[in-house]
């Protein structure tokens, strides 16, 4: 339950911009996840999330890249949790990931920050992930299979 739930988590602060800990909670209870306000603190620590400023001189939460490690074992647990397999069409990888993760899972990928990756569109159990050249895709598909299995 708790993977699913950050994986919301991520999901739905890469979505909306979400200020407090009160709005994060209310997201979470409308997707069916049940929490106490201190299940969200300790999902916001565990996750690394911090707050930054917005055009309107508001805040956001956000997942800042890890300096040390752009595979982040958060990254890399939620890609894990959800990835089912992948194929290529020239430079699009599409990525198959368990019903309702996709979203968590193209999150994970654009956090990973691989220079070749240009961005991902996510549907429910479906990812398309544009890559920039078919060369690069077939290597960046050689690191997410060596991802997916453990060997990163």
């Amino acid at each position: 339950m708790k993977i699913e739930r950050q994986s919301k988590i991520l999901q739905l602060i890469n979505e909306m911009d979400i200020e407090t800990q009160e709005d994060l909670a209310n997201k979470l209870l409308d997707n069916g996840f049940l929490v106490t306000q201190a299940t969200v603190s300790r999902d916001i620590r565990d996750l690394k999330l911090t707050k930054v400023t917005i055009s309107n001189g508001r805040q956001k939460y956000v997942v800042l890249p890890d300096k040390e490690n752009n595979l982040s074992e958060k990254y890399i647990r939620v890609f894990r949790d959800g990835f089912v397999n992948m194929d290529r069409a020239e430079n699009i990888i599409v990525f198959k990931t368990l019903t309702g993760m996709a979203m968590a899972v193209a999150a994970a990928i654009d956090a990973m920050d691989f220079e070749e990756v240009v961005g991902c569109i996510a549907g429910d159990d479906t990812i398309f992930c544009a890559v920039r050249s078919e060369f690069n895709a077939i290597h960046v598909m050689e690191r997410f299979n060596r991802i997916a299995h453990g060997h990163n």
